[in-house]
């Protein structure tokens, strides 16, 4: 299996993400991907949130994230 990484700056994140809480914000990504059947896992990694899910569900997980305002 495939696996694609998605790397978004703390700075980037919108509201209502808070970037002084990045763990909170991987915490809420997750769990968002998650509840749209997506296989992820989010992080926080010092300067950025990093998203690691399969590669067959890279589309859909770019259009959860779109429109969550992230991508």
């Amino acid at each position: 299996m495939s696996t694609t990484t998605i790397r978004i700056d703390h700075a980037a994140l919108p509201e209502p993400f808070d970037p002084a809480d990045p763990d909170a914000a991987a915490e809420a990504i997750e769990a968002a991907l998650r509840a749209g059947g997506i296989a992820a896992e989010a992080s926080d990694v010092i300067s950025h949130l990093k998203i690691e899910l399969p590669t067959a569900q890279l589309a859909t997980a770019s259009a959860l994230l779109a429109g969550l305002r992230l991508i």
